[in-house]
């Protein structure tokens, strides 16, 4: 693309920009902490202000105090589809776009839509409702976030399956905190403001022990804040100069390897707000006839995830896995690579002699070993 072209694209983006609905996410660190709440609150305060806003969605679990700030609040009626042989309900995007108003309220951004309908997650319906120039408020709790997807598994010992990329995230033009304090959330479960009676006594056991809130509650203050300061940084300061850091990660068809090393990767590129690279060099020994059927599934699903978390993929076959990673890095202009543990002996043992370790201290800043 010519200097010229690029001149025309970026004025394109900014006319799109402009155009685009603003976003605002609450995000909290697990149910109960009150983001439905606000939302409902934010919005019967718009609404005396005089601003169109309607209820796309939004999920009351049948809490009493949440399930009355609906009273007075437009609702547009939700779709009906048949599924499996029961009649469920869905986000009408359609009916949202048709009516236009200046402010939709869609709770649980993470949520995976049923079979059949348009989007696979209501974060897609969100994107195509800010796209029609419609602003959106919506909520997610910190589990829900990709890149940290290994992290909250470490902490509750729970695999979260619905799951949004973090650039939904950092396409927000404002990401509020809803903190309480872990003795503030467990009275609240107790009190059965959160869960029905019958399954306080489970939950108490299980995700909201005290060690396990107080490290989702940093891990959702990290985010928030991290948010913040990207935008201070892009949009404050100087807008105009970007950050230099590259990363490239580099995976092997090991599906739990790869996915740690992707979603680290993913982290770190959010923080500096920089360019990132997944690289999967395929050997002799995985070429298409001989790599079996499951590695090939584990490549293209980690291909997808990096994909959704921003990252360029590059695939390049090479009998020599080390120098393929130094030739992309020195080609990209890489400064930081990423690499799972298992393979660091394999890499150390295989530099070809010309990518000596000055080389790497010159050209690299650090390599990164999980």
């Amino acid at each position: 693309m010519s200097d010229k072209d690029k001149a025309v694209q970026h004025f394109l983006d900014l006319i799109k920009k402009s155009r685009r609905g603003k976003f605002k996410i609450y995000i909290g660190m697990s149910a109960g902490v009150g983001k439905t709440f606000r939302m409902l609150q934010e919005a019967r305060t718009l609404l005396k202000n005089g601003i169109d806003v309607k209820i796309g969605f939004i999920e009351t679990h049948l809490r009493k105090e949440t399930h009355e700030l609906l009273n007075s609040l437009p609702i547009i009626p939700r779709r009906k589809l048949f599924y499996k042989g029961k009649e469920l309900e869905e986000l009408d995007v359609q009916a949202v776009i048709n009516l236009r108003p200046e402010v939709v309220i869609i709770d649980e951004l993470a949520h995976t839509n049923i079979e059949g309908s348009k989007n696979e997650k209501r974060w897609q319906d969100v994107m195509e409702i800010l796209s029609a120039g419609i602003n959106v408020i919506s909520a997610v709790n910190i589990q829900h976030i990709e890149s940290l997807n290994e992290q909250i598994k470490s902490i509750t010992g729970v695999e979260v399956k619905e799951r949004i990329p973090d650039s939904v995230l950092m396409q927000a033009d404002e990401v509020v905190n809803i903190d309480l304090t872990a003795d503030e959330l467990i009275t609240r479960l107790k009190e059965g403001k959160i869960y029905p009676a019958e399954k306080i006594e489970t939950a108490l056991n299980n995700f909201f022990q005290s060690d396990h809130i107080l490290q989702l509650r940093e891990l959702a203050l990290k985010e928030v804040a991290s948010q913040v300061e990207r935008k201070v940084e892009t949009e404050v300061i100087k807008p105009n100069i970007l950050r230099h850091e590259k990363f490239l990660a580099c995976i092997s068809s090991n599906e739990k390897t790869a996915k740690t090393v992707i979603r680290k990767t993913a982290r770190l590129s959010n923080y500096y707000n920089s360019k990132w690279y997944v690289l999967y060099v395929q050997t002799p020994r995985e070429s298409v006839d001989k790599i079996p059927l499951d590695k090939q599934r584990h490549l293209i699903n980690n291909f997808k995830l990096a994909t959704e978390l921003g990252a360029e993929i590059i695939k390049v076959e090479s009998s020599s896995i080390a120098k393929a990673i130094m030739d992309q890095a020195g080609e990209r202009k890489i400064t930081t690579i990423c690499v799972g543990k298992p393979h660091l002996n394999l890499l150390r043992s295989s530099w070809p002699p010309m990518y000596s370790m000055n080389y790497l201290k010159n050209y690299l800043r650090t390599i990164l070993i999980w």
